[in-house]
């Protein structure tokens, strides 16, 4: 069965949607953050101390958008992929990527400088330039949901899971004020999807059962 190590809030809620949207088996292992600090014991599976870590028989995975990939190939057929034959292929693989080099990178910067930090170790002015440029970026979601209900293929795809996330990251540290109109109502219709409403209800469910391992069978 997959395994699944996240934390609230994390990149890992990625993979999280993704199973759900799948309907594939796995099991949950809530930790707190930063595991590397609060569960040390984790470091022993995961040397990095990074969340998400995913295991899968032999296979184990660390980077959030990757995980999502695979198990859309391995575990597919699924409408949620995009094939090397269909012309929007290019168009996906350029969102699967975008979602964490363009997007939330800039965010964890704002995130630590804003909130993880100690007091005086904060910093306005970093936040406040990553900020915009996370703002700046978006421009090309805004302009991608302009006449789409999706950001390729014609369809809801893991790419509007792995951007999805960091439209839900942004509106856990303020940002999604700043939304234009068309991110602000493809993030509402995103929500909307049963899919997306399990992994928030399985994400609840494992903070309320104290972080205990949860199967989804």
């Amino acid at each position: 069965m997959i395994t699944l190590y996240h934390c609230d809030g994390a990149r890992s809620f990625r993979p999280l949607w993704m199973l759900e949207e799948m309907g594939l088996p796995y099991e949950l292992k809530m930790l707190p953050f930063p595991p590397r600090v609060l569960a040390k014991e984790y470091l022993a599976i995961n040397p990095l101390g990074t969340i998400p870590f995913m295991i899968d028989g032999d296979t184990k995975m660390t980077e959030s958008s990757g995980i999502c990939y695979y198990l859309g190939t391995k575990y597919g057929p699924t409408s949620l992929m995009v094939g090397m034959d269909d012309p929007a292929y290019g168009a996906f693989l350029n969102w699967m990527y975008f979602s964490d080099a363009t997007l939330t990178f800039p965010q964890t910067l704002v995130l630590r400088y804003s909130q993880l930090e100690p007091e005086e170790r904060r910093n306005p002015q970093v936040a406040g330039d990553y900020a915009k440029w996370f703002l700046g970026r978006l421009r090309a979601v805004e302009a991608a949901t302009a006449n789409a209900e999706t950001l390729c293929a014609g369809r809801f795809t893991a790419a509007d899971i792995v951007n999805g996330y960091a439209l839900r990251l942004a509106g856990n540290i303020g940002l999604d004020k700043d939304f234009g109109p068309n991110v602000r109502a493809y993030w509402a219709r995103l929500q909307e999807r049963e899919g997306y409403q399990r992994a928030v209800a399985e994400r609840k469910a494992g903070i309320e059962q104290n972080v205990a391992p949860r199967v989804r069978a």
